[in-house]
């Protein structure tokens, strides 16, 4: 058993990657044969992912507020907190925040051998976002 004491370091998502504010906590990065990630994302308002996808697919928690996914050729759903998303993998996608209100989701993922966590696509435009 490992017990992790120190608190994550909060980043904020890059422009790269994300539109709007995104902030992001690294929660467990486990050494070696493992290769779970998992992080705390709080995005603002209208704030989103860019189109995405996971060699390994992808678990949404969501924690608090409401938001958006949605997954390439398929309806945007809204999520709440209390619900889960899985996401397959290879499977191009974005999530985010609801236009007027924040949200917070654990993100948990396995990295390829390679160590890509990620695969980052483009932009999901202003047109395309429902708010």
């Amino acid at each position: 058993m490992h017990i992790t004491r120190r608190r994550p370091d909060t980043r904020q998502g890059s422009a790269e990657e994300f539109t709007g504010t995104v902030w992001l906590d690294e929660i467990a990065v486990p050494e070696a044969p493992s290769r779970l990630r998992v992080f705390n994302v709080h995005f603002t308002p209208s704030a989103r992912t860019a189109w995405h996808l996971h060699p390994h697919g992808q678990v949404l928690h969501i924690l608090a507020g409401e938001g958006l996914v949605q997954c390439k050729g398929g309806e945007v759903q809204e999520v709440r907190a209390g619900d889960t998303v899985w996401i397959e993998p290879d499977e191009w996608h974005w999530h985010g925040a609801g236009p007027r209100t924040s949200m917070t989701h654990l993100a948990v993922t396995e990295a390829a051998e390679d160590d890509t966590v990620a695969v980052w696509g483009c932009h999901v435009s202003a047109a395309d976002y429902p708010g």
